[in-house]
């Protein structure tokens, strides 16, 4: 009798694991980051009535590396545009002009991507806009780039899990800068900006 009572209290405990198994969630294979910089100094007469900031803001879906291998085909492609990102477009914003990596951007709204080589890294602006909040990538058109922006590439020492971006600004006195800043693997690439 007790063998029994034993087996149907294990078959009870079963049952209900695999139900609350069957009702679990599953993390997202990939997340959504931001990096912002306020810049409270640079603002415009509009932007100081209205009460906001100007601002820079980066917005992109931030894939894992889970155990595979980061310049390959099925993730980032030497040689091929790729989309700084995951599921849906990476979008870069700022609301004053810039120059990014010596090269001009105007004051807008931009589907960034990245071009990797062994000859170098770029970044690939290209603008963006239907102002949506999400923008579904598309296939890369090289007629839409507004500017390709080179990033200085240096080696990690340890690997970074999770694709980082940031917009890092500068303590230094002067006109408002810093530093762009992407690393995954062991891969860290960057260009300075600088307010005009």
């Amino acid at each position: 009798m007790r063998s029994l009572l034993i087996a149907g209290v294990a078959l009870a405990l079963t049952s209900n694991i695999v139900s609350a198994q069957s009702g679990a969630r599953r993390a997202a294979p990939s997340t959504r980051a931001t990096a912002e910089v306020s810049l409270t100094f640079a603002d415009t007469a509009a932007q100081r009535v209205a009460g906001k900031p100007a601002l820079m803001r980066i917005d992109y879906g931030q894939p894992h590396l889970r155990g595979r291998k980061l310049l390959t085909d099925s993730l980032v492609p030497m040689g091929k545009v790729w989309r700084l990102g995951a599921n849906a477009a990476t979008i870069f914003t700022t609301d004053v002009d810039l120059v990014m990596g010596g090269k001009d951007v105007a004051k807008g709204r931009y589907v960034a991507q990245l071009l990797p080589e062994t000859s170098g890294w770029t970044l690939i602006l290209q603008q963006e806009t239907t102002g949506a909040a999400q923008v579904n990538v598309a296939a890369y058109d090289k007629a839409k780039d507004y500017a390709r922006i080179p990033l200085k590439a240096t080696t990690l020492m340890h690997g970074v899990e999770s694709l980082g971006i940031a917009l890092v600004p500068s303590t230094a006195p002067g006109a408002q800068k810093g530093d762009l800043s992407i690393s995954w693997g062991t891969v860290q690439l960057s260009a300075e900006w600088l307010v005009k």
